[in-house]
């Protein structure tokens, strides 16, 4: 038996960053993802955002790697949205992403952040807020390529 626990903080960011995630029904995208994460047999802490980007906080089962997840979460997202019409600006996903692994002991901490999205949104834009997490977690940022589709 082997005893694992993988958590992540894992940012989405919409094409283009489209706002196309419409606050008035993001409930009904979260519930999806919820199911979409329950069915990967892992946990889903917390989500939350904007109508440009997504946060989770989840952890993923040894038997699934983060890029995996990510790659079907978004293939299975993409086709959800766009078949809803709540949503119809969304076109699609960004190719890039951001996840972060954490100890379970910074949960508290992460799910508070995720929790205060529109707040923190008043104040700082995704581009600042995501450019910051890059360099806390000690990743270089190549500025041709920084959010561009």
């Amino acid at each position: 038996m082997s005893y694992t626990n993988t958590s992540y903080h894992i940012i989405l960011r919409t094409h283009c960053s489209i706002p196309a995630i419409a606050e008035d029904h993001e409930r009904e995208l979260y519930s999806y993802i919820l199911g979409f994460i329950n069915n990967k047999g892992a946990h889903l802490y917390r989500i939350g955002g904007m109508p440009d980007h997504l946060h989770l906080f989840v952890s993923l089962p040894a038997t699934l790697a983060m890029s995996k997840f990510v790659q079907e979460l978004k293939i299975s997202t993409s086709k959800w949205l766009k078949a809803n019409p709540n949503f119809p600006l969304f076109d699609g996903w960004s190719k890039e992403y951001a996840g972060f692994s954490y100890n379970l002991r910074d949960k508290n901490m992460i799910v508070g952040y995720i929790a205060k999205q529109k707040e923190h949104h008043q104040h700082k834009t995704f581009a600042e807020e995501y450019r910051n997490f890059l360099t806390e977690n000690g990743i270089s940022i190549q500025e041709e390529y920084f959010l561009k589709d």
